[in-house]
């Protein structure tokens, strides 16, 4: 059934182009410690071999009427992005990156612009790049449904028909069909994040949708009723787009202009007080991994309903998520438990809690801990590097520069730096000198030598770097030049 399903809403969506837009947001709090403000989890790959990116980006592969996606994020990811989406072949019709986040309502304005320029009928679906589909016949089918109201002037949604009284989500009240339309029906009101009590009451009734914060609408009607109910922030993104540069292959928005830019959601600055609002009700096994209980919920489990990933070794254990990113993680006698441990963290709870790791995070930024914003792994354009060893004036990393990549040229005020490469060969720049430093060989930086590391070889390039100093922060990088756009 599910091959005629996909095959009839195949051919509806491919007599209208749509533009999939990929939202990359997110603090990367709600799956810490696997998830950090650096390295947010639509860049993990927590349920199959491909990341949450990934997957979004692979909804609009194939011939099913979908133009190449538009991606907006925070600069810091972009790399990543460009990487992620290269590796499945996706060449993206611009990453547009954010200066500062202000939420969905800005961000999927800015690309609606960027679209009108050059297609003014565009039509875009808009998709949080952190959230799972389980079934796409019934997702294409669902949004072939919605082009006809989205033509003609609807701001459609899409609501998950509830099957529990879910209390982590948002909830939409239906309203009478639209004439004319099949399967669409008005949105009659949105209602927050309910408690248990009402959650029920929304289930009981039949009458609710979960919110799945996924829209397709008319880049122009969405501009025009954005601009009928919160024209300021218009002004501010038009400007951002109007003041913005390409960059490297990347659409930089100005920054002052669209930091003036009200920070809402789309549902809070249009969807809950326009009356174009629509709502498709879908079936299509949808989740926002928005909580170790939900990854728990659509993850694959053993007999006793266990979620094993790593190395890990149970013993009458029931009903766990257990991780590790590495070191063995054994645990007897327990259940409805979430373990996971990383190279530089440990988060133990019970499941009923763990949607609370928010306060732990608060708890890190108070501190200014690093484990809140990066991994000892941080990945770079030209590669990675890995924290292995500080203590005082010293610290040792583990650096690896991909086949023809090479970092910046720079120098450093407060540090030197020693090399050793381990496998592979460097080509070194020193003031200006070239070398090339092969397996076992060393070379030195002095503090303020003005440097360039590079990989000139087809195979990735590791090696030991020991830095030494009064401050080895990594504030303390003074680039000269950038191959990706960093000086």
């Amino acid at each position: 059934m599910h091959d005629v399903t996909e095959r009839v809403s195949t051919r509806a969506l491919r007599t209208t182009q749509i533009h999939p837009v990929l939202l990359s947001g997110g603090a990367g709090t709600r799956l810490w410690p696997l998830s950090r403000a650096i390295h947010p989890k639509q860049f993990l790959a927590l349920t199959s071999d491909r990341t949450l990116l990934q997957e979004t980006a692979a909804r609009s592969l194939g011939d099913a009427g979908f133009a190449d996606p538009v991606v907006i994020c925070n600069e810091e990811h972009r790399f990543m992005i460009h990487e992620q989406l290269h590796g499945m072949g996706i060449e993206p019709q611009t990453i547009i990156l954010e200066s500062a986040a202000r939420n969905t309502a800005p961000a999927i304005a800015a690309v609606a612009l960027w679209l009108m320029d050059r297609d003014p009928d565009a039509l875009m679906l808009a998709q949080p790049c952190d959230h799972l589909i389980g079934s796409l016949p019934d997702f294409y089918l669902a949004v072939a449904k919605g082009v006809p109201a989205a033509q003609a002037g609807h701001l459609v949604t899409f609501g998950v028909v509830p099957d529990k009284p879910e209390t982590g989500y948002g909830y939409i009240r239906t309203g009478a069909p639209l004439a004319g339309v099949d399967g669409v029906r008005a949105v009659e009101h949105f209602a927050e994040k309910p408690n248990t009590e009402t959650a029920e009451r929304y289930l009981a009734s039949g009458n609710y949708l979960w919110n799945s914060g996924i829209f397709l609408m008319s880049a122009r009607q969405y501009i025009a009723e954005l601009e009928r109910l919160q024209p300021d922030m218009v002004t501010a993104v038009r400007e951002a787009i109007s003041a913005g540069k390409e960059d490297n292959g990347f659409f930089r928005l100005d920054e002052a202009c669209f930091t003036a830019a009200a920070s809402l959601s789309i549902d809070h600055a249009v969807m809950e007080h326009t009356d174009k609002a629509a709502v498709i009700p879908v079936e299509m096994a949808w989740c926002d991994v928005g909580s170790w209980r939900s990854l728990w919920d659509v993850s694959h489990k053993d007999d006793a309903g266990n979620v094993e990933q790593g190395d890990v070794i149970l013993q009458d254990v029931k009903n766990s998520y257990v991780h590790s990113d590495g070191r063995l993680v054994a645990a007897i006698g327990v259940e409805d438990l979430v373990i996971v441990a990383t190279d530089d963290a440990v988060l133990v709870a019970d499941a009923a809690h763990a949607k609370n790791v928010g306060k732990v995070v608060e708890q890190l930024r108070r501190r200014n801990r690093s484990e809140e914003t990066h991994h000892t792994t941080v990945y770079r354009p030209w590669g990675y590097y890995r924290a292995v060893d500080i203590g005082y004036r010293f610290q040792v990393k583990r650096i690896m520069v991909k086949p023809g990549a090479r970092l910046s040229l720079q120098k450093h005020h407060h540090r030197a730096e020693h090399w050793i490469v381990v496998q592979g060969t460097a080509l070194v720049q020193r003031d200006g000198e070239n070398r090339l430093v092969r397996e076992n060989e060393s070379v030195h930086i002095p503090i303020g030598m003005e440097h360039r590391l590079e990989n000139p070889g087809k195979l990735p390039l590791h090696l030991i770097e020991v830095q030494s100093g009064a401050y080895l922060g990594e504030d303390d990088i003074v680039r000269l030049s950038d191959t990706y756009g960093r000086a």
